[in-house]
């Protein structure tokens, strides 16, 4: 499991790195004023880039397990790890539900 956490810390860092290159890239690429020389050079460039400095790439996973599957967007943790710290009340503004 600690593979597939440190795995996704790299693709992360690979993001940052590129992701303002990419974009520059990719905007030339679709932009239909530039002749077509220049956006195929710009293609070429832009597939020279690492796959792992894609967006795609990148795993939404729990902050705290490394748990690939039902990671909660708002807070980062997986329902299992929300569910245990929330009943534990160790998450501020997160009460049980009771009607």
């Amino acid at each position: 499991m600690t593979n597939s956490i440190q795995r996704d810390k790299k693709r992360r860092l690979f993001y940052s790195k590129y992701e303002l290159k990419r974009l520059e890239l990719a905007s030339v690429v679709h932009d239909l004023t530039f002749s077509k020389d220049i956006r195929y050079q710009s293609l070429r460039e832009l597939n020279k880039l690492p796959r792992n400095s894609s967006r795609i790439r990148i795993k939404n996973r729990c902050i705290l397990t490394g748990r690939g599957h039902s990671v909660l967007r708002f807070c980062g943790f997986s329902r299992l790890k929300f569910r245990e710290l929330a009943s534990q009340g160790l998450l501020m503004g997160v009460t049980k539900a009771s009607w």
